[in-house]
């Protein structure tokens, strides 16, 4: 039989599809090259020539998953902005699935926390994305006192840190509130207070970056113009955000 590009793609997908529910259902022990074979009807053989090896099927396997978990994010993103779900609870909900995800899926968290990587991976790269449109809506609503790439980086690193202390720690002995706690602690960091009458330079830090979420979007000006003005709008934010660390 000849294996054409269809039926190629049809088979590394059943492959994948089986090897997840292995590593979902028995662990990683489970995914063996045998085991694997065996259980989508192949031979040994297609997966060296489909995966490489072990590790390259695993790569394959958490890309698959990973991108199921952040697509299904993304509709959760797209809804909450539909329906105008109050920004913040948006972002609690997804910290909260993003750290139930990783402490559920040791081995997958693992693979995607790899910097050489999770650099290439275009599911990782997705759910960056899906953060920073959560961020960006927090942004919109005035209430950042930090840049959208700061926040997103700070809750990415505290996330990754919360399911590496859950996974390093017995089961027995986890801490539960742990992630809410973290959480807080970031929102105490990205957050101002909610808007008052008199400006503070946290309401006007937060205003300037309610204005940068919006500039690209002016179409009053022209390409150039909304350049110009997001670069001062960063350069503005950058000096009041090394002002701001000098102070702490």
């Amino acid at each position: 039989m000849i294996e054409t590009t269809s039926t190629r793609a049809d088979t590394r997908s059943r492959i994948v599809e089986v090897a997840a529910q292995l590593l979902r259902e028995q662990g990683p022990s489970a995914v063996t090259t045998r085991g694997v074979a065996e259980a989508a009807g192949v031979q040994a053989p297609t997966i060296y020539r489909l995966f490489g090896d072990k590790d390259g099927l695993l790569e394959a396997v958490a890309e698959h998953t990973m991108a199921g978990f952040v697509s299904a994010k993304a509709a959760v993103v797209a809804a909450a902005s539909a329906d105008d779900v109050d920004p913040l609870d948006d972002l609690r909900s997804g910290w909260l699935s993003q750290i139930e995800f990783g402490v559920a899926n040791p081995t997958l968290f693992a693979l995607m926390s790899d910097p050489a990587r999770v650099i290439h991976s275009p599911a990782a790269r997705s759910g960056r994305e899906v953060l920073e449109a959560r961020v960006h809506r927090i942004a919109l609503a005035g209430r950042l006192r930090v840049s959208e790439p700061r926040a997103v980086k700070l809750i990415q690193s505290a996330g990754t840190g919360v399911i590496q202390t859950q996974l390093s720690t017995p089961p027995s002995e986890r801490d539960a509130g742990l992630a809410d706690d973290m959480f807080e602690a970031v929102l105490a960091r990205i957050l101002t207070d909610a808007p008052e009458r008199e400006a503070n330079t946290d309401t006007v830090t937060a205003a300037t970056i309610a204005f940068r979420a919006v500039a690209t979007k002016l179409d009053a000006l022209t390409e150039a113009e909304r350049m110009l003005l997001t670069d001062w709008l960063d350069r503005a934010l950058e000096l009041e955000q090394t002002r701001q660390r000098k102070n702490l």
